[in-house]
């Protein structure tokens, strides 16, 4: 045992050195999350704002201008006045405008009277997401609007019933809130695997390997020696991602912070086991990185509810999401984030961590040999 620990001490010694001398390893855990932080924290959002939307008024006066007013007030739209319906549409099929809204001709008498005035719509759906996005946002301009014209009126409002809207978790409605912890889910899985599988692979390339291999270290030993610095190094970029996601893009943190640890301790040993199995069957860093990014990053951007809902795809891809590991996390690191410790919801998925990470690093475990064949 004496001799076992003092030969994982000076493996251990041998990798901070190695990091130290060598520094990539840290811009993997540290730089890498910081830049993808950046790129994909303010380059990618569910939210509309300035939306460009063509108006046309059939007949211009004091009520049309006040409901185009509030187009112009809102901040989701820059309005873009046409004399006529075909100048709009023509802008609208060339991309000059995402929306039309076209008030009719006796737009203020059917106002007036307390029917329905009549407006039309027409939103280009080539992107469906943003389509539905749109239209919601008009929807709810017009209903201010109506709701508004009825109070100063001193008429009944325009609906029979008044619907107070209570929206939990995040108040906002912000994207962007709900997106980056799913982001730093994102980050993780792929420098987690990257910091394994790379390291490893470069001293394949540089004969360090081999020279390993013939010393009294135990496989056992060498593993750990690879695990734990880059365990260390993994953490540590995840919690400078944290206060990136708490201090740069102000996202509300109800969580608690032990739970954030033991949670991302998990995933992150799932994540450096994959790293591991890549290292076992890639040998040049080239290829390592390569497969890194598909076999790690790509499943969880795409099958980890991070943008797409899991509820909605088909049965047998719903079926594949259960061995993407970051399908957990994104659940936990939301949960944590924007509702606070829901048990229910971290048990669950911190179990299925566990259990993915076992197993990872079991097969890794197995599938390692003191050999260079």
């Amino acid at each position: 045992m004496r001799d076992s620990l003092g030969r994982l001490r000076g493996l251990l010694r041998k990798e901070f050195l190695q990091i130290r001398r060598d520094p990539s390893a840290i811009a993997v855990a540290f730089l890498l999350p910081a830049f993808l932080l950046l790129i994909f924290g303010f380059g990618v959002s569910l939210d509309a704002h300035d939306v460009p939307v063509g108006v046309v008024v059939d007949h211009p006066d004091a009520l049309a201008a006040s409901f185009t007013g509030k187009l112009a007030n809102s901040p989701y739209f820059q309005p873009r006045s046409f004399a006529a319906m075909a100048e709009a549409e023509k802008a609208l099929a060339s991309h000059e405008v995402t929306a039309i809204v076209w008030l009719r001709d006796d737009f203020t008498r059917r106002a007036l009277s307390g029917g329905e005035a009549p407006v039309g719509v027409i939103v280009n759906g080539t992107d469906a997401n943003s389509a539905r996005i749109v239209e919601g946002y008009v929807q709810q301009a017009w209903a201010n609007w109506l709701q508004a014209e009825a109070s100063e009126r001193g008429a009944p409002p325009p609906l029979p019933v008044a619907v107070t809207q209570t929206v939990r978790f995040n108040p906002a409605v912000s994207s962007r809130d709900y997106l980056i912890p799913g982001l730093i889910a994102m980050i993780m899985t792929l420098t987690g695997a990257l910091l394994t599988a790379l390291v490893i692979a470069r001293e394949w390339e540089r004969g360090t390997m081999e020279a390993l291999m013939v010393t009294r270290a135990t496989i056992r030993e060498i593993l750990l020696a690879k695990l734990l610095p880059y365990f260390l190094l993994g953490m540590g970029g995840m919690a400078a991602s944290v206060i990136m996601a708490a201090t740069v893009f102000d996202v509300p943190f109800h969580g608690s912070l032990a739970v954030l640890s033991a949670t991302s301790a998990l995933f992150l040993l799932a994540a450096l086991g994959m790293g591991l199995l890549i290292s076992s069957v890639a040998r040049n860093q080239f290829v390592a990185g390569q497969i890194a990014i598909i076999t790690t990053f790509l499943p969880a951007f795409i099958l980890s509810g991070f943008i797409f809902d899991i509820g909605s795809m088909p049965a047998p891809v719903r079926f594949i999401t259960h061995v993407v590991a970051a399908r957990y996390f994104v659940a936990i690191l939301q949960t944590v984030f924007l509702a606070g410790d829901v048990w229910a919801v971290i048990l669950p998925n911190a179990l299925a961590l566990a259990a993915m990470a076992a197993i990872f690093l079991g097969i890794a475990r197995l599938s390692a040999r003191k050999r260079l064949d």
